[in-house]
């Protein structure tokens, strides 16, 4: 009876035990050998090293949890910008800045971006190199390949994109660490964004922006200068908003109207800017109640950093 007992007492101790990822072996996946195929037959991967990668990779079910509520889906421009706008992230951001001075000199230099948006991005992504995820970018981007049918698509062209940078960089793309979403590094790029945006800019032969410092600055400034920041523009500006106002138009993130053309429309903003000027309305809410804003070009652009009106 003492042994029965305490077989019982071991298996439920071990199942308490057993952790939240789980060895899935994703190489026999249904949807694998599709994938599989276009590695080996597209891009002359070898299939037994990609085949080995997806049985090294674990479902993690917490991916998927935490994808489904992200934070922008839940929380107030007020609540949200609490989060960032404080004391202890401002000290962090001079400090960074202190410390790469050149490096954001030298940046802002080449891609005509100011450096302050450079430190600003990095310090939203990941509090200057502090939270780069603590996910296996391998176990984010499979789970979500194949086993979140809702983004499958997408996330498989990203599960591509990262074993195609890991090979171009000739790096192991079971040890690096990244976001639930499979976000890498300083700046938090997807593995599409890294293998179209990143760059060496120490000279290093190896565009690093998981540990690298300046190459994360010149990575976030060649971002923002391939989509077109406009050095010295304004970015938002307060508006008014008639009653009545369009809704359908309100924090669509889309550029394709003149500030003549909003205004027309009943959104217009408080300071004279050029009719001609394209924004977007943005419709927030504040500590004290609604925010009324034009979004210009330069907020756009930065939507395209991340695609998040309160971003």
């Amino acid at each position: 009876m003492k042994v029965y007992v305490r077989t019982i007492f071991v298996f439920t101790a071990a199942c308490f035990l057993v952790p939240l990822s789980v060895l899935a072996d994703y190489s026999v996946h249904p949807d694998a050998h599709v994938f599989v195929d276009r590695m080996v037959n597209e891009h002359k991967l070898d299939r037994s090293y990609v085949e080995s990668l997806l049985q090294n990779a674990n479902k993690q079910q917490s991916i998927i949890d935490a994808i489904t509520r992200p934070a922008e889906k839940v929380k107030t421009w007020a609540q949200y910008r609490n989060i960032f706008i404080q004391e202890r992230r401002v000290d962090q951001g001079i400090q960074f800045w202190l410390e790469n001075f050149d490096a954001l000199a030298r940046a802002s230099k080449k891609y005509n971006v100011a450096p302050e948006v450079i430190v600003a991005i990095i310090g939203v992504e990941t509090s200057y190199g502090r939270n780069k995820g603590n996910y296996r970018v391998i176990d984010a981007l499979t789970t979500l390949s194949f086993d979140y049918p809702k983004r499958s698509v997408f996330f498989t062209k990203q599960l591509e994109n990262f074993l195609l940078l890991c090979a171009e960089q000739n790096q192991d793309p079971l040890i690096f660490s990244g976001s639930y979403a499979g976000a890498m590094g300083y700046g938090q790029f997807i593995p599409s964004s890294y293998r179209s945006y990143a760059v060496d800019f120490d000279g290093d032969g190896f565009s690093d922006i998981w540990n690298n410092e300046t190459d994360a600055i010149g990575s976030v400034a060649n971002y923002f200068s391939r989509h077109g920041w406009r050095m010295g523009e304004k970015v938002i500006v307060s508006a008014s908003f008639s009653k009545g106002h369009d809704l359908s138009l309100v924090n669509k993130l889309q550029l394709n109207k003149t500030i003549g053309e909003l205004g027309v429309l009943g959104f217009s903003p408080i300071q004279i800017l050029p009719a001609e000027s394209k924004a977007l309305p943005v419709l927030l809410e504040g500590m004290n109640g609604e925010e009324f804003w034009l979004g210009l070009h330069n907020f756009y652009v930065i939507t395209r950093y991340n695609h998040s009106h309160l971003y």
